[in-house]
């Protein structure tokens, strides 16, 4: 495990032979001379080369990585399927353009996400783009085409991208909205139910009937949009007679149900798509992250009809559906039911939670981990003071990110008042790689609590 992440190379333990080249300190004063400071950097850890669940940095140091990229690598870091597969890819073409000669592997995934989303009707139809921004930002369009309506409702906590329509779907100021506005029009923010912060499903399903009676009417709105977890937010699930209760009132006003998976999907929560756990089935569903395995690609499926509604040339993007794309997405979906991840997401969740409960229960550590929560492997603890949900610790939590990181641990935080940790380890990671990760954790929170009452 790397004991520090300074540019001294002495007293490592390596995760591979120290290459020769810059290095993280001397790499991080190049980013900030190169790179704009909106881009945020969580670590000053450049990556040299990245296995499965393990990252080896510039310096050979080796860490575990709970992070997957924020999602992205469900299935590994260069999980072998997925680059024989965009190899064989490179051996034909990298780039046609879909939209002037298109390919057979678009149209072979665009299938297999047919057969599988949870979307209503028999008919179902899916375009590729490339990021998850660009999913949200079709979606909404696809669903103003299809209802000839313009309004939109989200959430708070919500994240749905850093494009100027995700930025006004996104219930989250700082950083992603401030200095960028105004903000685009007809757009509406509900309560998102957190029964740990005493917000529940019938208040926020009663808001939904107080902005119609009081903001707008609800004929003319096109959507209702929603993470069935909330990632950036927070990792918090949406109940399912939340996801039940929005279809009805969809269903009452010609409403159409958007739901974002682009960070819960592909196996993440235990099933394919997390909105199969509330029995669900949407109108219009938007993915990305962990579609293709690492290589950018994003897709919207839905109903046939609606997916219609946008007359020729209103959807598209010139490297939407990228052929390296989509021959990753191919090999990603044989590898999450070759490999039965969606059992092994499960198999993992209770395994961290088991872990997080224990160090729930240490003396040490009594009050520090306010709420454990999650759906199969998309796990989050969060840390309070005293026990109270009401005093969010982010100070604990920024220092518990860069400790474990210290160690040889990539850990992500998350959450509107940036006290969640959140685990996104590859489904691929074995049992003995986690237990280790969490030793790490458990090591790292016992460290930084006793220097506190030390200090």
């Amino acid at each position: 495990m790397g004991t520090t992440i300074t540019g001294d190379r002495t007293g490592l333990t390596s995760g591979g032979a120290i290459p020769e080249g810059p290095t993280n300190a001397e790499l991080q004063s190049r980013r900030e001379s190169a790179v704009p400071r909106g881009v945020s950097t969580q670590l000053p850890v450049f990556a040299a080369k990245a296995e499965n669940a393990e990252i080896t940095d510039v310096e050979g140091r080796r860490y575990i990585d709970f992070g997957a990229g924020i999602a992205v690598v469900n299935t590994g870091h260069m999980h072998p399927k997925v680059k024989a597969a965009v190899a064989a890819q490179l051996e034909s073409f990298s780039h046609t353009c879909f939209q002037v000669t298109p390919y057979e592997s678009y149209i072979r995934l665009a299938e297999r996400l047919n057969g599988m989303v949870p979307v209503r009707g028999p008919e179902r139809k899916t375009i590729f783009l490339t990021t998850g921004a660009e999913a949200i930002e079709n979606a909404v369009k696809i669903a103003r085409a299809a209802t000839g309506r313009p309004g939109v409702i989200a959430f708070s906590g919500a994240f749905h991208g850093r494009t100027l329509l995700g930025m006004a779907l996104t219930g989250k100021v700082v950083p992603y909205k401030a200095g960028f506005g105004p903000m685009p029009a007809d757009i509406y923010h509900l309560p998102f139910p957190v029964a740990y912060h005493g917000k529940e499903v019938a208040q926020t399903l009663e808001a939904v009937e107080t902005l119609f009676r009081a903001d707008i009417d609800p004929k003319r709105i096109a959507a209702i949009i929603i993470e069935p977890v909330q990632g950036e937010g927070g990792f918090y699930v949406a109940q399912p007679e939340l996801l039940q209760g929005l279809r009805r009132i969809c269903d009452e006003h010609g409403i159409l149900m958007i739901v974002d998976e682009v960070q819960t999907g592909f196996a993440r929560t235990g099933k394919m798509f997390a909105l199969e756990h509330a029995g669900v089935e949407a109108d219009l569903v938007t993915m990305a992250k962990s579609l293709a395995g690492g290589f950018p690609l994003s897709a919207v499926t839905g109903t046939a009809k609606i997916m219609d509604a946008p007359g020729p040339g209103g959807l598209g993007g010139t490297y939407g559906g990228s052929p390296l794309g989509c021959a990753a997405g191919n090999a990603v979906l044989d590898v999450i039911e070759e490999e039965g991840l969606c059992e092994r997401s499960e198999q993992i969740g209770a395994l961290i939670k088991r872990r997080l409960e224990e160090l729930r229960q240490t003396n040490s550590l009594t009050g520090i981990i306010g709420d454990i929560r999650g759906l199969g492997a998309m796990v989050a603890m969060e840390l309070v003071s005293g026990g109270d949900a009401d005093k969010p610790d982010p100070d604990l939590t920024r220092a518990l990110v860069a400790r474990a990181a210290q160690k040889g641990l990539v850990l992500l935080s998350c959450g509107v008042r940036g006290n969640v940790i959140r685990f996104l380890v590859p489904l691929t990671a074995s049992d003995a790689l986690l237990n280790e990760g969490m030793d790490i954790l458990g090591e790292s929170m016992r460290e930084l609590v006793a220097e506190r009452v030390g200090g």
